[in-house]
């Protein structure tokens, strides 16, 4: 009986009710949010991800066998270009030496006495006192005794340069990044030593895709983050582009050199990079909610003044901090449906709350 007589009084109510006011009762506007479309500067970007490294990192080795007898410089310490770093035994290289300066001095000893003996050889050999026999065997100890002294002059400078690479010294100025060897070790030529590294300033190595590889030159200012320093920025140079493009990966390899002044960054960090390569004024972004995807492109719903909406077709173009870029028949300041555009059609009257439902009783 309740559902009856329920029937009969909303049936009672339609009758005494006009047209217009059954429409008003029956019909509900869809809500949606309305925003506008905004126009912004900024500097059109390209992002990429790498590594950072030092731009001179080396592996220092002995030159010459010997036991380490001095360790100067320990890992983790800053050196500066010829500092010594390590001594590999040099006084048994001084003793070489000054054995090496003796043999020359004889040498050069018997230099001079096979140089006089031959210019009295031929001093008789003009006056016919001597033989020739005697003058050829002159001139020939005289030959040996030159080579003899050339042989031992090598040997001298041989010494000189053991005694000089006995004291391992840092090729630039840097860090000992890793000591490969103990005090009292013996090494062989080209055993590694230490490892040396310059901190400041540091290389980004990026790869940016072929697509943008033509936006990209020497000098463009870069901007990297690590995630070891969260909310740090770090300002640096482009400071080189690859000429080619990698085939396989089809990316452009690019470096940076980014300042260390502080010292806070490390070779081996994971690195962001923002590379500014344009600056763009005015350029028109919606929130990317704002936008519905068709198989025909992308589409806006823009609002007129009697809250109608009317639907826009755009293309996209780059997206920053929940907005996107869009071209199209939009101009700034326009409002448009933001949320809430599921099911909406061309001219349908929608409710924006807080502004006036224009339209709502403009039924036909």
């Amino acid at each position: 009986m309740g559902r009856a007589a329920a029937a009969l009084a909303l049936a009672a109510l339609l009758v005494g009710c006009g047209d217009d006011e059954v429409e008003a009762t029956v019909r509900v506007l869809p809500v949606v949010a309305a925003g506008r479309v905004l126009a912004l500067d900024f500097e059109d970007e390209i992002r990429a991800s790498g590594d950072l490294r030092s731009p001179s990192h080396t592996t220092v080795s002995a030159e010459l066998a010997g036991r380490v007898t001095e360790i100067r410089v320990d890992e983790g310490n800053e050196v500066v270009n010829h500092q010594i770093v390590l001594e590999l035994d040099p006084e048994r290289r001084r003793l070489e030496l000054d054995a090496a300066r003796a043999r020359f001095e004889q040498a050069t000893a018997q230099l001079a006495m096979e140089q006089s003996e031959a210019q009295r050889e031929r001093t008789l050999s003009e006056s016919k006192i001597s033989s020739e026999s005697r003058l050829v065997a002159a001139e020939t100890k005289l030959r040996l005794a030159e080579s003899s002294v050339a042989a031992v002059r090598a040997e001298v400078g041989v010494a000189k340069r053991a005694l000089a690479d006995a004291s391992v010294a840092a090729p630039f100025d840097g860090w000992v990044a890793e000591r490969h060897v103990q005090l009292g070790e013996f090494v062989q030529p080209g055993a590694e030593l230490f490892e040396l590294v310059t901190l400041d300033p540091l290389e980004a190595i990026f790869h940016v895709p072929e697509i943008d590889s033509s936006r990209v030159r020497v000098g463009q200012r870069v901007v990297i983050t690590v995630a070891a320093l969260p909310g740090r920025t770090f300002e640096g140079m482009l400071s080189f582009v690859s000429p080619i493009v990698d085939p396989a990966t089809r990316s452009l390899r690019i470096k940076a050199e980014i300042s260390n002044e502080e010292g806070v960054l490390r070779p081996g960090l994971f690195a962001r990079s923002t590379l500014g390569v344009n600056r763009r004024e005015g350029i028109l972004m919606v929130p990317e909610e704002s936008l519905i995807q068709r198989a025909s492109g992308a589409v806006l719903f823009a609002l007129d003044d009697d809250n109608r909406v009317s639907r826009v077709g755009v293309e996209t173009g780059v997206t920053r901090d929940g907005l996107v870029e869009v071209i199209g028949p939009v101009a700034a300041g326009q409002r448009i449906v933001v949320r809430g555009h599921g099911g909406l059609v061309e001219g349908a009257a929608v409710e924006v709350p807080g502004e006036a439902s224009a339209g709502a009783g403009s039924g036909t």
